[in-house]
């Protein structure tokens, strides 16, 4: 679907994923599931949100994965 969102787990991505790879994948979804590429004003608070919510679904998951036995966590 989004072919443009990266891998964001080891051993794809050689180091942690930090928020700012977590963040632009989270608007790369809500870009592609909303069809904005940037929100009108009166879209831009549910855009917004959604991103966020997604940001931190995928740190939730990447925090939580493990790889061949080894943790993926994240810290914090």
């Amino acid at each position: 679907m989004c072919r443009s969102i990266k891998t964001l787990r080891p051993p794809v991505l050689p180091g942690e994923a930090t928020d700012e790879d977590i963040h632009a994948a989270a608007l790369q979804y809500v870009r592609k599931v909303s069809g904005f590429q940037a929100p009108a004003a009166h879209n831009r608070e549910a855009f917004d949100k959604a991103v966020r919510a997604v940001a931190r679904a995928t740190a939730e998951l990447l925090g939580e994965l493990e790889v061949r036995g080894q943790s993926v966590r994240r810290g914090g």
